[in-house]
């Protein structure tokens, strides 16, 4: 599969595009992860009576990188990327701000959510200026290496938290997510070539948005792509905002946590790579449906084995691999749904990007902040939450396969 013209306009090498791309991502990553050691302190700190709403700092970013999704896609398709990269970088430095003078709870939850607004311009315009330049196949193959980056940030994320934590408090790592910003936005002005040129632009007005989201929304195989989006989110989601408490408090690995969760994020990599070097021969789809079979049979027996046992379980380390898996999941499932859900959409790429991923993101917070919640000091709810999860996410799967089917004959 061949680039699109727009690519030899560029002045950065692939490998620098891949990279720049895959930071830009990866500032939803950082903007979690790094978050996640700090969550008890936080807890202790502004909610000292439920602690447990510490994980809405995971929740309430998720929910402004959500909405922000279904907005900055129709600019930049309409103002150009690069400028609703820079604008977004700045809401996303000033809910950054804003969360280091905090007061309470109530204030910081606000704050991740400004935040996450900014931080949706990074996520949906990257897509887009990929499908700008790539599609098909080889656009899932590219967006597999921007994934596999996604997935190595949070071997680091919480290790670079925690060391802040240590010396600064909580409010440091804010000031970390300053400079992080800074960082790609400096990158992005300096060597990415504006990627849409202005005769390739939509107007900005209602009647071009409505008639965008009607042309996205009347996709059978888009609308399925994004139901199970929205359910693979929701057991990423899930399982991050609980991960600290299940190992600190089920498992009294809290103190390690970092280092687990490095571990966990380095052997599920190894998912984007896998689904790199398989999808241009097996296909998008069966890629999807095999991943989320095996969620599912790797979950039911170990599901099964903490309800069986007493309240402490079978273990740390049934768990743990069990947490990997679906890690590992997501990297042979978000690269393929998100191309899946752009493919016969490159001319509204960026509205069809914020679109799809908005509703995912948004539908997957309404699902995995009660998961979350709803820990009761063992990891059965995240289990019984993931294996409902991939099972409807599967059924889906299965009937994309038939419309695919029936397209053809």
């Amino acid at each position: 599969m061949q680039s699109s013209p727009a690519t030899t306009n560029q002045t950065l090498s692939r490998t620098e595009f891949v990279a720049l791309m895959a930071m830009l991502v990866a500032t939803i990553a950082y903007s979690i992860d790094a978050m996640l050691p700090a969550l008890p302190q936080i807890g202790a700190d502004l909610s000292p009576s439920d602690p447990n709403r510490a994980q809405l700092v995971v929740g309430s970013f998720i929910l402004g990188l959500g909405l922000g999704t279904f907005f900055v896609g129709a600019i930049s398709d309409a103002f150009g990327r690069k400028p609703v990269l820079f604008w977004g970088a700045v809401i996303y430095v000033i809910g950054a701000a804003l969360a280091t003078l905090t007061p309470s709870m109530e204030a910081l939850i606000a704050a991740r959510i400004l935040q996450g607004l900014g931080a949706s311009a990074a996520r949906i315009v990257a897509l887009a200026i990929i499908r700008d330049l790539y599609k098909g196949r080889e656009m899932a193959r590219l967006m597999s290496f921007v994934m596999l980056v996604f997935a190595l940030v949070p071997a680091v994320a919480p290790m670079a938290g925690a060391a802040i934590l240590s010396v600064t408090g909580w409010r440091g790592i804010f000031v970390s997510f300053l400079v992080f910003a800074a960082i790609t936005t400096l990158w992005t002005s300096l060597r990415l070539t504006e990627p849409l040129p202005p005769e390739q632009r939509n107007k900005f007005e209602l009647r071009t948005l409505l008639s965008a989201a009607k042309e996205v929304i009347a996709h059978p195989m888009v609308r399925l792509s994004i139901a199970v989006q929205t359910l693979c989110f929701t057991m990423l989601f899930a399982s991050i905002s609980s991960i600290q408490q299940i190992m600190d408090q089920s498992f009294g690995r809290g103190s390690e946590f970092p280092y687990w969760f490095a571990l966990i994020a380095l052997v599920a990599a190894t998912g984007s790579i896998v689904n790199a070097s398989l999808v241009l021969r097996l296909g998008m789809r069966k890629l999807i449906l095999v991943a989320l079979i095996g969620q599912i049979v790797v979950t039911v027996p170990i599901l099964a084995l903490f309800l069986l046992q007493n309240s402490a379980g079978p273990g740390f380390f049934i768990y743990f691999p069990w947490q990997v898996t679906v890690f590992f999941m997501i990297g042979l499932t978000l690269g393929n749904l998100n191309a899946l859900a752009l493919e016969p959409l490159g001319h509204i790429a960026g509205m069809a990007a914020s679109i799809t991923t908005g509703i995912a993101t948004v539908g997957s917070v309404v699902f995995s902040v009660p998961i979350g919640l709803a820990f009761n000091g063992t990891p059965v709810p995240l289990l019984v939450g993931v294996l409902i999860c991939a099972c409807v996410a599967c059924a889906l799967t299965q009937r994309m396969r038939g419309l695919e089917r029936g397209s053809s004959t």
